[in-house]
């Protein structure tokens, strides 16, 4: 089978080894060369933590990881139209906007660290919105409406992953760019807070929008349920059935679930994935799209807006 270029949306490898040093990631440079995974979103995660001294701290240990990381090789990329297939980059992301709750101001220095992505809340109500585990109740703040516009304007987009479906709307009606969902699932297939409703869905495609499909077996199946490559297809399917044709790709989430679907381990295990595709009767056309085509078109849709 032809090789595609892979991206990956989201991965917490950046937390996992500045948190417990010495451990084994499911990341590593040589797993991702062995899956053909060309770019790699790498998270600035906020934390197990609420307290705001711990999510400062740890995020200095993350930068800290980066440029030992720098050091042994990985390569950074700005954009994802910047990678190849003979060696892996790595984008970053924001997984929690408490680190931006200062003020506005504070947004330049992430973008001028290469951030292109920015979850504005994980599991945390914060000054910017309310996640899906806290209510659905609350949508954005004022504030959290006017910083998804800033960093909007600096290329940055926005991920509406953990948000809740009050915050989703706020996100696509009262800013300037489409956003994202970096590492979701269909509600429809797995009804979790964590995943998106048919009718979220349907609208994030019509504003051109993306969704990476997560890899987390709890947000794909019941519990208990058997959960594989196939299960983690059947999402894909039901999101081109939604509309999402050249607007759905991967957020594996590697490095912050503590299971995976059989067969889907590591990112080494990206071409049985899209093995399993092809088996399904995706198209050449369809399979670059998904691996990493989606991906690259969505940035091109937000560039254009950056700076409005």
């Amino acid at each position: 089978m032809r090789n595609y270029p892979i991206i990956d949306a989201h991965a917490d490898t950046l937390f996992r080894m500045a948190g417990w040093p010495g451990e084994g990631c499911d990341l590593s440079l040589e797993r991702l060369k062995t899956g053909g995974v060309a770019l790699q979103v790498l998270a600035l995660f906020v934390g197990i933590s609420p307290d705001r001294a711990e999510m400062d701290e740890h995020l200095q240990r993350m930068l800290a990881t980066l440029e030992r990381l720098k050091a042994e090789g990985w390569e950074q990329a700005d954009d994802p139209e910047n990678i190849t297939m003979e060696k892996p980059r790595f984008m970053l992301s924001i997984e929690g906007c408490e680190y931006l709750e200062d003020g506005l101001h504070t947004i330049a220095a992430f973008r001028k660290l290469g951030v292109r992505m920015a979850g504005l809340t994980w599991n945390y109500q914060n000054k910017l919105g309310t996640p899906a585990a806290v209510n659905q109740d609350d949508g954005l703040t004022p504030y959290g409406i006017s910083a998804a516009r800033e960093l909007q304007r600096l290329g940055i987009a926005v991920d509406v992953s953990h948000l809740n479906i009050p915050g989703f709307y706020d996100t696509l009606n009262k800013t300037d760019a489409p956003p994202l969902a970096s590492h979701s699932c269909c509600r429809a297939l797995r009804d979790h807070p964590r995943n998106l409703w048919d009718d979220q869905l349907k609208t994030l495609f019509k504003a051109g929008g993306y969704i990476g499909v997560n890899f987390y077996p709890a947000f794909l199946v019941p519990k208990g349920q058997p959960c594989d490559i196939g299960t983690v297809i059947n999402h894909i399917n039901h999101l081109h059935q939604l509309g999402g044709e050249g607007m759905v790709g991967f957020g594996s989430d590697f490095d912050g679930i503590t299971e995976k679907p059989a067969g889907l381990d590591s990112p080494e295990d990206f071409p049985r994935l899209m093995d399993g595709l092809m088996k399904r009767g995706y198209t050449p056309r369809d399979l670059e799209a998904i691996a990493g085509g989606s991906f690259r078109a969505y940035y091109r849709r937000i560039n254009s807006l950056a700076g409005a």
